[in-house]
Protein backbone atom coordinates (compact mmCIF):
# COMPACT_ATOMS: atom_id res chain seq x y z
CA UNK A 1 0.00 0.00 0.00
CA UNK A 2 1.32 3.42 -0.94
CA UNK A 3 -0.32 6.57 0.44
CA UNK A 4 0.33 10.21 -0.34
CA UNK A 5 -0.61 12.51 2.53
CA UNK A 6 -1.88 16.04 2.17
CA UNK A 7 -3.18 16.71 5.69
CA UNK A 8 -3.12 15.34 9.26
CA UNK A 9 -6.60 13.80 9.11
CA UNK A 10 -5.40 11.47 6.36
CA UNK A 11 -2.54 10.35 8.60
CA UNK A 12 -4.99 9.61 11.40
CA UNK A 13 -7.11 7.50 9.06
CA UNK A 14 -4.07 5.55 7.89
CA UNK A 15 -2.91 4.93 11.45
CA UNK A 16 -6.38 3.70 12.45
CA UNK A 17 -6.60 1.41 9.41
CA UNK A 18 -3.12 0.01 10.05
CA UNK A 19 -3.97 -0.67 13.71
CA UNK A 20 -7.15 -2.47 12.74
CA UNK A 21 -5.31 -4.47 10.07
CA UNK A 22 -2.97 -5.70 12.82
CA UNK A 23 -6.07 -6.58 14.87
CA UNK A 24 -5.00 -4.36 17.76
CA UNK A 25 -7.35 -2.43 20.00
CA UNK A 26 -6.52 1.16 20.84
CA UNK A 27 -5.65 0.03 24.37
CA UNK A 28 -3.23 -2.64 23.13
CA UNK A 29 -1.50 -0.34 20.67
CA UNK A 30 -1.33 2.51 23.18
CA UNK A 31 0.19 0.25 25.82
CA UNK A 32 2.88 -0.94 23.40
CA UNK A 33 4.04 2.60 22.60
CA UNK A 34 3.64 3.97 26.11
CA UNK A 35 0.65 6.29 25.79
CA UNK A 36 -2.90 6.14 27.11
CA UNK A 37 -5.82 4.80 25.08
CA UNK A 38 -7.37 8.26 25.06
CA UNK A 39 -4.13 9.73 23.68
CA UNK A 40 -4.05 7.17 20.86
CA UNK A 41 -7.69 7.90 20.09
CA UNK A 42 -6.88 11.62 19.87
CA UNK A 43 -3.96 10.89 17.53
CA UNK A 44 -6.21 8.88 15.21
CA UNK A 45 -8.84 11.63 15.19
CA UNK A 46 -6.42 14.55 14.80
CA UNK A 47 -2.90 13.50 13.86
CA UNK A 48 -1.66 17.10 13.98
CA UNK A 49 -0.82 16.43 17.64
CA UNK A 50 1.31 13.32 16.97
CA UNK A 51 4.96 13.77 17.87
CA UNK A 52 7.67 12.41 15.60
CA UNK A 53 8.60 9.89 18.29
CA UNK A 54 5.02 8.67 18.60
CA UNK A 55 4.61 8.49 14.82
CA UNK A 56 7.77 6.41 14.41
CA UNK A 57 6.73 4.11 17.26
CA UNK A 58 3.31 3.53 15.70
CA UNK A 59 4.82 2.95 12.28
CA UNK A 60 7.17 0.33 13.71
CA UNK A 61 4.31 -1.34 15.58
CA UNK A 62 2.12 -1.41 12.47
CA UNK A 63 4.87 -2.44 10.06
CA UNK A 64 4.82 0.83 8.12
CA UNK A 65 7.66 2.93 6.78
CA UNK A 66 7.91 6.63 6.02
CA UNK A 67 9.32 7.69 2.66
CA UNK A 68 10.02 11.34 1.95
CA UNK A 69 10.72 12.59 -1.53
CA UNK A 70 10.82 15.79 -3.50
CA UNK A 71 7.27 16.66 -4.51
CA UNK A 72 8.42 17.89 -7.93
CA UNK A 73 9.79 14.40 -8.71
CA UNK A 74 6.27 12.90 -8.81
CA UNK A 75 3.99 13.12 -11.84
CA UNK A 76 1.14 15.58 -11.26
CA UNK A 77 -1.44 12.89 -11.98
CA UNK A 78 -0.16 10.56 -9.25
CA UNK A 79 -2.71 11.18 -6.49
CA UNK A 80 -3.50 8.14 -4.41
CA UNK A 81 -5.52 9.54 -1.56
Amino acid sequence: MKQILANPSQLGQILRSARRARKLTQSEAASRIGVSQSRLSAMELDASSVTATQLLALMALYGLELVLRDKSAAPATQVEW
